[in-house]
């Protein structure tokens, strides 16, 4: 750009758009890519001359230099886009992001974002005792926000790019993994729930978890039409969630899987057939049918719900992962009470939640089946690569004691 005929105050010449005002700020008048003109200001003309090369850059690359747009802003933008998201993904992603984000980081002005900014922002919900896997949710709506932001010419690149992995690096954290039942295990927590007084009406949900591997929106949304006593078949084609709507406010509501891999049909263990028959017959014995009506996204109704709370209406995941925590409390101090009694080592069942029913479920069968795409049809896993990991992780003991009975069986040195 050719120098002007102006000078600064210590008598260097200024370019076309330079000016320097009386307070000594440097001033750079320019016109932008959307047309419209911008000044920038700086007390450095060295500094200045830095952003007029940045600004030329967007310029030339249509990138607008629009300063006035929020992280906010565009998070609005990019929900309104979202029209193929489910009712429940879109209101996990604007739970995660307005608690989190919105009064905070997203009052910023999005182009003034850099990724140091990100980083602070994600350490210091670390900082207040966010989980690896709250955090994850966080930036998995994050992301594509900045992302719509750099496909509109916005910004230049995405400020969140490799956040999470330095994250993750420098804080010595991972998601935390989720661990099936070993057998004993499972057998120890199977034998209590039997024999148990207490805690016996959970044994036919339980049962039923264990026994078909499926989501807890599948279970909790599972109804007598879905089930096949004939053809011994269960039938998986919804789920049913209990989702926040406003602050303060959630409710069930019925979607299908997000994937066509979640629409499939499982066939029946006898132990799950017992227990869904074993559930009919309580409940007519008793009246404690599921009175409870959920609609969809196109206002269909279902009703007539396999499993219930106490009041007959819908069980929902945190009263069944309390219920399980209790569980294996009691559990536990029985069989720590049996185990000093006998002189053995007690059988200690870990807390879990209730996916970790679904992995248990998953791990059992990769121990017994070797063909990875039954497994995944029967998880309803959309990507193989999580059968995969699955199945590695359930054989990893079994090729350990094959390698064993190996050895010395022939000679390799």
């Amino acid at each position: 750009m050719a120098a002007g005929k102006r000078k600064d105050n210590k008598g260097r010449n200024l370019r076309q758009g330079e000016s320097q005002r009386a307070d000594g700020r440097y001033m750079y008048r320019y016109t932008d890519a959307n047309g419209s003109r911008k000044t920038v200001y700086s007390m450095d003309l060295a500094e200045l001359r830095d952003m007029e090369k940045e600004i030329e850059r967007n310029i030339d690359d249509g990138i607008s230099t629009d300063t006035k747009i929020t992280l906010n802003d565009m998070y609005h933008r990019y929900m309104e886009s979202k029209t193929d998201l489910k009712a429940n993904t879109k209101g996990n992603y604007a739970y995660m992001y307005e608690h989190y984000a919105m009064d905070s980081i997203g009052r910023k002005k999005i182009a003034k974002i850099k990724y140091s900014d990100i980083k602070a922002f994600y350490s210091g919900l670390l900082q207040q005792g966010l989980s690896a896997y709250t955090l994850d949710s966080i930036h998995c709506t994050i992301h594509p926000i900045f992302t719509i932001a750099v496909r509109d010419g916005i910004i230049r690149s995405n400020p969140s790019d490799g956040v999470m992995a330095e994250i993750k690096k420098s804080s010595g954290f991972e998601k935390t993994q989720r661990h099936a039942l070993t057998v004993p295990e499972q057998e120890r927590l199977l034998e209590f729930i039997n024999q148990s007084d207490v805690f016996g009406h959970w044994k036919n949900l339980i049962t039923v978890f264990l026994g078909t591997g499926c989501r807890v929106g599948e279970i909790i949304g599972l109804r007598w039409d879905d089930v096949d006593f004939e053809n011994n078949i269960i039938s998986i084609n919804h789920n049913c969630i209990y989702q926040l709507h406003g602050v303060g406010r959630s409710e069930y509501h019925i979607t299908t899987p997000k994937t066509a891999a979640g629409i499939r049909e499982i066939p029946m263990l006898s132990d799950v057939r017992k227990a869904l028959q074993d559930e009919m017959r309580l409940q007519f014995m008793t009246g404690g049918q599921n009175k409870a009506v959920v609609y969809d996204e196109q206002g269909n109704e279902y009703k007539g719900f396999i499993f219930s709370n106490r009041y007959n209406g819908m069980l929902k995941p945190s009263v069944i992962n309390r219920s399980l925590k209790r569980i294996v409390e009691e559990c536990n101090k029985q069989e720590q009470a049996a185990a000093e009694k006998e002189h053995r080592e007690p059988i200690i069942v870990p807390y879990f939640s209730i996916h970790q029913l679904r992995h248990t479920f998953c791990t059992r069968f990769c121990e017994n089946e070797s063909n990875i795409r039954v497994i995944q049809e029967i998880m309803g896993h959309r990507d193989i690569q999580t059968t995969m990991n699955i199945y590695a992780e359930a054989t990893r003991e079994k090729k350990r004691q094959t390698m064993e009975q190996l050895e010395g069986k022939f000679k390799i040195s």
